[in-house]
């Protein structure tokens, strides 16, 4: 039976799972609720099997705003911001990184604050010319969160990296590119069209060799070289026996395309 939800769209078609952030009212600000919404279709994607990619957005004019403010207001005195970091934020995107498919973004206007760091954590990032990026944080005496501060400094550099966050301004998607932080531009009409377009190239390829390449990427961004070296060797004994390595052989051999299973 579907799941209905209530902050999110859950769409399956041709092996590719299309998540949608779906509160366009609130800039897809992300609540508790959201943030368990998001962890559920993540699980969905890892438990079921049946899904070979998968394709981030938000719906209206926004990808994602970050957190919902409006949610942890308390009058009554200073709360913990960091709690919601430990129960939802930090779990989604642990769930989103640990994800056995490969994940593209598509980043349509504002991806700030969270949904900076949840945009970026694609495999592919594709932004829309209008969309851009932004660290808000110190706007509002916070430090940067959802695994920014690990991964901008490796995507953009340290320079670049204190910068956006220490500054807290929007970094265009046309900047994104350069700095390397994301993979490609479109207009703001073909967006859906071109990250469709490779969820599905995705979708049909090597599902075994990309769940471990997309770990082995996360994980040599904080191991050494001899451990890396390692951790190729397991992942190549898995991969060289999967059917869809056997098929990708024989296809070279025949001269034509391969037509790969996911297993």
């Amino acid at each position: 039976m579907a799941t209905a939800y209530e902050h999110i769209l859950f769409e399956q078609a041709e092996g590719v799972v299309t998540v949608t952030i779906n509160r366009p009212d609130k800039l897809n600000a992300l609540s508790p609720h959201s943030l368990g919404e998001l962890s559920h279709a993540m699980d969905r994607v890892r438990d079921e099997g049946s899904a070979r990619a998968v394709l981030l957005t938000g719906a209206g004019r926004a990808f994602c705003s970050g957190a919902d403010l409006s949610a942890t207001r308390n009058d009554d005195g200073p709360i913990d911001m960091g709690a919601g970091l430990e129960t939802g934020f930090n779990p989604l995107l642990e769930r989103i990184r640990r994800l056995p498919v490969p994940l593209v973004t598509a980043v349509n206007g504002a991806a700030a604050g969270g949904g900076c760091g949840y945009a970026l954590a694609g495999d592919i990032v594709i932004a829309a010319r209008s969309a851009y990026f932004l660290q808000p944080f110190a706007n509002i005496g916070l430090v940067p969160d959802v695994g920014s501060t690990w991964l901008l400094p490796r995507l953009a550099g340290r320079a670049r990296a204190t910068a956006m966050m220490m500054l807290g301004e929007r970094i265009s998607a046309e900047q994104a590119l350069d700095w390397g932080m994301i993979w490609q531009v479109v207009d703001d009409g073909e967006l859906m069209t071109a990250a469709r377009a490779m969820a599905l190239r995705l979708a049909a390829g090597p599902t075994v060799a990309y769940g471990l390449m997309r770990q082995a990427i996360t994980d040599g961004l904080s191991t050494t070289l001899t451990e890396s070296l390692a951790r190729e060797r397991r992942d190549q004994f898995v991969a060289g026996r999967s059917e869809d390595h056997g098929e990708g052989v024989r296809a070279f051999l025949e001269k034509r395309r391969p037509a790969f299973r996911g297993r």
